[in-house]
């Protein structure tokens, strides 16, 4: 197992104490980097994302209201 070492403002540690008090420290801060690190890959796969999409929007040809309008109208019953 890897041993870490961080430094943290003094009222961050205090916090942290006293919220934890009586449970396992290392589990807690072990869970809480694991949740770091999924939300680090979730924000990297929705930018992504965003990237794709405003490429596919650059390739798409710009539609009129109009246009929308219509097709809207169109589609209805």
């Amino acid at each position: 197992m890897a041993k870490v070492n961080y430094s943290v403002p003094d009222e961050v540690k205090e916090a942290f104490d006293e919220a934890f008090k009586g449970q396992n420290k290392s589990a807690i801060i072990a869970r809480l980097m694991r949740e770091a690190v999924e939300e680090a890959k979730r924000a990297e796969r929705r930018r992504r994302a965003i990237d794709a999409l405003l490429a596919l929007r650059e390739r798409i040809p710009p539609v009129s209201a109009d246009a929308v309008r219509r097709a809207r109208e169109d589609g209805r019953p």
